[in-house]
């Protein structure tokens, strides 16, 4: 028997062309695919600039695309009746592990509103994203509230 599933999608192009869903609930669990940073239209914001074989220049727009990725997840968790304090785990998965450990305490702290975020939290550097101007992606494991 198939479980009863919930999906959401911003309709980005890719979501299509890829096939799949943004986020998906479970019984009283929403997951959210890799997040990244992009607006409602779906143009990255603050894209890293590239070099001539397509790769970053450099990784100082880190911390403008962590926070839109941030706010990119709340918006698919308010749709499931959720917020950001109802997330229990994150993957970031970033091009630049130090650029994104010197800005990802403030942001965490900021976006979670508290100086200890209470989910469980993973920062993975990894050789590409699904767009070259991507400097990181994350993904997001939400508990909903029971009854």
């Amino acid at each position: 028997m198939k479980p009863s599933k919930k999906t959401v999608n911003f309709g980005v192009p890719w979501e299509s062309a890829y096939g799949y869903c943004q986020a998906i609930q479970v019984k009283d669990i929403v997951y959210l695919s890799g997040q990244l940073s992009h607006d409602s239209d779906g143009n990255l914001v603050a894209p890293a600039k590239l070099d001539a074989s397509g790769r970053p220049l450099n990784f100082s727009n880190m911390e403008p695309q962590m926070r839109q990725t941030y706010a990119n997840a709340a918006v698919l968790l308010e749709k499931f009746g959720a917020t950001l304090d109802n997330v229990v785990e994150e993957t970031l998965f970033v091009l630049d592990v130090d650029a994104a450990f010197a800005v990802a305490g403030k942001v965490r702290k900021e976006v979670y509103a508290t100086e200890q975020p209470q989910c469980a939290s993973n920062l993975i550097g990894i050789s590409r994203l699904a767009f070259p101007e991507q400097l990181i992606e994350i993904t997001f494991r939400a508990v909903l509230a029971s009854g």
